[in-house]
């Protein structure tokens, strides 16, 4: 979709922060040119969806102020369980182009949507194993309101739209280009943000498993309201383990590892469909990014709770931080960035 010529740069839209990131290619591979972020106010976007242009509008005028940037062609990226549906199916063997004339047809089966309010498309994964005449398809349809409340939003700070892909395939560059497959069979791409948790699931470094869920790290700022009862700004200091007077660092923390759990048990059972619906294999190791992986204990308490290894992604693992850059700055920021960086990794004519 949208398709242009010039250099990209990967915007990454949350429900807390807006971020950027541009690639240089490199000899190596590539090389960081751009990367930063803006705060946005809570209620701005939520569950992938723009409640409020004015202020998103403003959030990205800001951020591109800061990094010095006026115009460019920007990747964006969309999620969210209410406007996106990735569905992995089987269908008889076709080539590309015959699947793309009947794609309309077949998608209708899947879609709970009118076929005509979304934008389809698809990536056929090969041919089924244990069966020669079927083959493996992903699915992807998106409501083409959401699509244009970005493309339209984006427009207007001075940016044009090269490029809109999925959060969660966005997760997946980002770890083909900074991890190896032959690390363990099944991974679980896990970016918790602030109203949404993306999941993908690799098997050999191909995506088999997709899901957005409607929780995030909100729930850690609720609890912290509710239960100490902190206003907005004073419970996302807590969070983040600053202090906030009247509160104690190890009640703050208390709260936090308590509302952590309702997180992990969605993402539990987002395993446990994995397991019974896609694979009987088990997962081998998560990979964590999102402002949640920055949070204290929440990885090391994820690995506990779910039973499996939690790694911190880092997104520029193997990306080429040049001397001109705060590395320190980039290094504690990482987990952040894992979907700017895979938006931004996007190309002309790659699908």
């Amino acid at each position: 979709m949208f398709l242009k010529k010039r250099k990209l740069i990967g915007l990454d839209i949350g429900s807390r922060y807006i971020k950027v990131v541009q690639l240089n290619d490199a000899r190596a591979g590539y090389e960081l040119a751009l990367f930063d972020f803006v705060p946005i106010p809570t209620d701005v976007v939520n569950d992938g969806l723009i409640i409020d242009r004015d202020q998103l509008a403003a959030g990205i005028r800001e951020l591109l102020k800061k990094v010095g940037l006026k115009t460019a062609d920007a990747v964006l990226g969309v999620s969210g369980h209410s406007s996106v549906i990735i569905k992995r199916i089987t269908l008889p063997l076709m080539t590309e182009d015959e699947l793309s004339g009947s794609m309309r047809y077949e998608a209708e089966q899947y879609i709970p949507f009118d076929i005509n309010d979304v934008s389809l498309d698809f990536q056929i994964l090969g041919q089924k194993k244990g069966d020669e005449g079927q083959m493996d398809v992903v699915l992807v349809a998106v409501k083409r309101n959401v699509i244009n409340d970005y493309v339209d939003v984006v427009r207007q700070t001075g940016l044009e739209p090269a490029v809109v892909d999925v959060d969660s395939f966005a997760l997946s560059n980002m770890y083909e280009v900074n991890y190896s497959p032959s690390d363990a069979r099944n991974v679980a791409l896990v970016n918790v943000g602030a109203s949404i948790t993306n999941i993908n699931i690799l098997q050999d470094g191909v995506p088999v498993f997709t899901r957005d869920s409607a929780i995030g790290s909100n729930h850690h700022n609720e609890a912290l309201e509710k239960t100490l009862n902190l206003s907005k700004e004073d419970s996302e200091k807590a969070k983040r383990g600053y202090t906030v007077e009247g509160i104690t660092a190890e009640d703050a923390q208390a709260v936090v590892n308590h509302s952590s759990h309702d997180i992990f048990a969605e993402i539990y059972r987002s395993f446990e469909y994995f397991r019974s619906s896609v694979s009987d294999e088990e997962i081998d190791k998560i990979i964590l990014s999102g402002g949640a992986a920055m949070i204290g204990e929440f990885g090391s308490l994820m690995g506990e709770r779910i039973g499996i290894s939690v790694e911190i992604a880092n997104p520029f693992r193997r990306i080429e931080i040049p001397a001109r850059m705060n590395a320190e700055f980039v290094r504690d920021m990482a987990p952040i960035a894992a979907v700017a960086v895979g938006l931004a990794l996007r190309r002309e004519g790659d699908r």
